[in-house]
């Protein structure tokens, strides 16, 4: 898939690719919410996570709650 919109056509045809049943009239709708994953993903890639520790480095239950507010 390309940088442009998936079109409802190009929906209906990856459909049938992957052997899923698309009924004609959710061809757009499957198209307007693969262009709306697509743009939301775009813009988690851009994040800059720097030394963000991987999801795996954290451990339930042993956080400090002594903050002041």
């Amino acid at each position: 898939m390309s940088a442009a919109e998936l079109t409802p056509l190009e929906a209906a045809r990856w459909a049938a690719r992957t052997g899923l049943s698309l009924p004609d009239e959710r061809h757009a709708a499957v198209a307007a919410v693969a262009n709306h994953i697509h743009s939301v993903v775009s813009v988690l890639r851009e994040l800059d996570f720097g030394d963000t520790p991987p999801a795996a480095a954290y451990r339930a239950g042993e956080e400090r709650n002594d903050a002041a507010v």
